[in-house]
C-alpha cells in the first residue's frame, strides 16, 4: 500500500485513540461533578452534533484542499477542545468542540483512502483502516480507564500534569495526558503526503450545498448496492455507539466491575474486531459484499443475552465474539459504499453522505437511550428494546435489497 497509507493508519490510530480515551474522562468528570447518569449519553451526542451540522459542507472541503492538510488543522481542532476542558469548560460544549474537529477529520480520511488505493485493493485497504478505527476506538476506552483510575490519578505523572496545571481536579492529569496525545497524532499528520488530484470546483455557499446534500441523498439511497451499504453502515455506528456505553453499564450492574475496569472489557471487543476486519480483508470480495447481511441480526440478538451472563470469563469471550461479528461486517459495506459512492459522487463528498447518516443514526441511538435511562427502566428492558430496533433494521435493510435486486435483475 506503500508509505503514506501507513503513516495515515499510524495518526489515524492516534487521534481515534485520544478522542475515545477523552469519552470515558469526560463521563468520569460529568460524574465527579455530580451530573445526572441519563446526561452521559448526551455527552456521546454532543460529540456528534458537528458530524450532522456540518454534513454539507466538510466533503466540499475535503475535495477542495489537500486531505492530509484538512486532517492536519482538524487534529488541532480537537486537541483545542480537550484543552478546553481541560481549562474549565463544561463538558458537553467541549466535547461539541472536539466533534467538530472529528467531523471534518472523517472524509478527508476515507476520502483520502480511495485516491491513494485502486478499487481492488479497497477492502484489503478498509480491512487497516477499520482495525486502525474501530481498534483505537475499544483500545481507546480501556486507555481512558486506566486515566480515570487511581493507578494513574496517583501516580507521579498525574501529580506532575497536575502541579503544573495548578489544577484541583482529580482528572486534570488524565486530560492533560490527552492533550498530549493529540499533539502526537499532529506530529504524525504532519508526515502524511498529499495527491495532486482536483475535483470539480463547488462553491461554499449553505442553500447550495443544502441541496446539493439532498441530491447525493436521494442519488445513494436510490442505489441498490449504495442503499444497501449506506443502510448497513448507519445502523452498524448507531449500534456501536450504544454497545460502547452499553457494555460500560452491564460491566458494572451485572458483573461487579468500576466504570475504570469495566472499561478494560473492551479490550476483547478489540481482539476481536481485528480478527474480524482481517478474515474480512482476506476472504470477502467487494462483490460479495452482501454475502455478510445476516451477521447484523446476530448483534441485535446480542443484545439482551448480555442480561444472563455473570461471568466475567464467558463475558470476555461473548465480546471477542461480537467484535469480530462487526468487524467482518462492516469492513466489506464499507469498502463497497465508498466503491459506489466514488462512482455516483466524489470521494469527499460521498463519505460525508455516509458521515451524515451514520451519525444521525448515533445522534437517534443516544437520545433512545438516554430517555429509557431517564425512565428508570432495567437493564434488561433497555437492552431487549435496542436489540429488537437492531434486529427490525437489518431485516428491513436485507429484505429491501433483495427485492431491488430481483427487479433489476427481472427487467
Amino acid at each position: 500500500m506503500g508509505i503514506n497509507f501507513y503513516r495515515l493508519i499510524a495518526a489515524q490510530f492516534v487521534s481515534g485513540l485520544a478522542d475515545n480515551a477523552l469519552l470515558l474522562i469526560a463521563i468520569a468528570l460529568h460524574i465527579e461533578q455530580g451530573g445526572a447518569g441519563w446526561w452521559i449519553p448526551l455527552i456521546k451526542f454532543s460529540f456528534t452534533t458537528f458530524y450532522v451540522i456540518t454534513a454539507p459542507v466538510v466533503g466540499v472541503l475535503a475535495d477542495r484542499w489537500s486531505k492530509p492538510r484538512v486532517m492536519l488543522v482538524a487534529n488541532t481542532i480537537k486537541g483545542l477542545g480537550c484543552l478546553g476542558m481541560l481549562m474549565g469548560l463544561p463538558v458537553i460544549p467541549a466535547m461539541m468542540v472536539v466533534g467538530l474537529g472529528a467531523a471534518l477529520y472523517a472524509p478527508a480520511k476515507y476520502g483520502f483512502i480511495t485516491e491513494i488505493a485502486p478499487a481492488s485493493r479497497l477492502v484489503h485497504a478498509n480491512g487497516w483502516i477499520e482495525i486502525s478505527t474501530v481498534g483505537a476506538a475499544v483500545l481507546g476506552i480501556m486507555l481512558g480507564g486506566y486515566l480515570i483510575s487511581d493507578y494513574f490519578t496517583v501516580s507521579a505523572l498525574s501529580q506532575g500534569l497536575r502541579s503544573l496545571l495548578h489544577a484541583d481536579s482529580q482528572l486534570s492529569g488524565s486530560l492533560g495526558f490527552t492533550v498530549l496525545c493529540y499533539l502526537a497524532a499532529l506530529g504524525l499528520n504532519y508526515w502524511v503526503r498529499g495527491r495532486d488530484i482536483t475535483y470539480p470546483h463547488v462553491p461554499i455557499h449553505p442553500w447550495t450545498l443544502l441541496k446539493q446534500t439532498f441530491v447525493h441523498q436521494k442519488r445513494m439511497w436510490s442505489d441498490t448496492e449504495a442503499g444497501m451499504s449506506l443502510g448497513v453502515t448507519t445502523l452498524f455506528w448507531g449500534v456501536s455507539a450504544t454497545m460502547q456505553l452499553l457494555v460500560l453499564q452491564w460491566s458494572q450492574s451485572h458483573l461487579g466491575m468500576s466504570l475504570d475496569r469495566a472499561a478494560y472489557l473492551q479490550g476483547a471487543v478489540a481482539v476481536g474486531v481485528v480478527l474480524g476486519a482481517y478474515l474480512a480483508a482476506r476472504f470477502i470480495s467487494l462483490g460479495g459484499a452482501w454475502k455478510v447481511l445476516p451477521l447484523g441480526l446476530l448483534l441485535g440478538i446480542a443484545m439482551p443475552s448480555m442480561n444472563w451472563i455473570h461471568h466475567p470469563g464467558v463475558a470476555v469471550g461473548m465480546m471477542v465474539a461480537v467484535g469480530a461479528c462487526g468487524g467482518f461486517f462492516v469492513v466489506p459495506m464499507n469498502a463497497l459504499l465508498q466503491h459506489r459512492g466514488c462512482q455516483l459522487l466524489t470521494a469527499g463528498q460521498s463519505i460525508a453522505i455516509q458521515n451524515l447518516n451514520e451519525n444521525l443514526s448515533v445522534m437517534a441511538m443516544m437520545l433512545v437511550y438516554s430517555a429509557l435511562m431517564a425512565m428508570n427502566l432495567s437493564f434488561f428492558t433497555i437492552s431487549s428494546v435496542l436489540g429488537v430496533w437492531i434486529s427490525a433494521g437489518m431485516l428491513l435493510i436485507a429484505w429491501r435489497f433483495h427485492a431491488r435486486t430481483r427487479r433489476s435483475t427481472a427487467v
